[in-house]
């Protein structure tokens, strides 16, 4: 798979990829009515499009001409030098093929001037921790409210590029 820039005829493939990916990380841990709630809010195609022209962020996805198998989703913050990777998720059929890795790597890419890139997670998510932690990531806190608005806690993930 190669990544690339999502555009707008990427966004309904994108969000399949985010409900099937959240349905099968996270209901067992919220139920699957509530993750049904989640994506139809956070991953809607209305939420997806204003992600592509969003200043200062990088919207990118990894796809082999057939299917998309992940995505990433990355802005900078009101200082330049921490860019906050708000989604990254590879579809399950995919994982463990180098796609996060690749999208990762094109993420730390396309923000030069970046110090740090941080990032919340769900606790409950030890496969995602443990491919962050095995990309250089550490722990730097946590959070009540991930995302903003969502109340749900979070590890806040952090990673020093230098």
């Amino acid at each position: 798979m190669f990544v690339r820039t999502a555009s707008e005829r990427d966004l309904a493939a994108i969000r399949g990829l985010l409900v099937e990916t959240w349905h099968a990380t996270y209901d067992a841990v919220y139920g699957a009515r509530r993750v049904t709630e989640i994506t139809d809010d956070w991953h809607s195609i209305a939420s997806l499009k204003a992600r592509l022209t969003r200043p200062n962020s990088e919207f990118m996805v990894a796809d082999d001409g057939k299917r998309l198998g992940g995505m990433a989703f990355a802005s900078a913050t009101k200082d330049p030098k921490i860019v906050l990777l708000n989604q990254l998720y590879v579809h399950p059929d995919c994982q463990r093929r180098g796609i996060g890795r690749s999208l990762l790597d094109e993420v730390e890419a396309s923000f030069p001037e970046a110090r740090s890139l941080r990032l919340e997670v769900e606790e409950a998510n030890s496969p995602a921790i443990a491919f962050y932690e095995a990309n250089g990531f550490r722990p730097a806190g946590r959070t009540a409210d991930c995302g903003g608005g969502s109340g749900m806690p979070a590890l806040i993930l952090e990673k020093r590029l230098t």
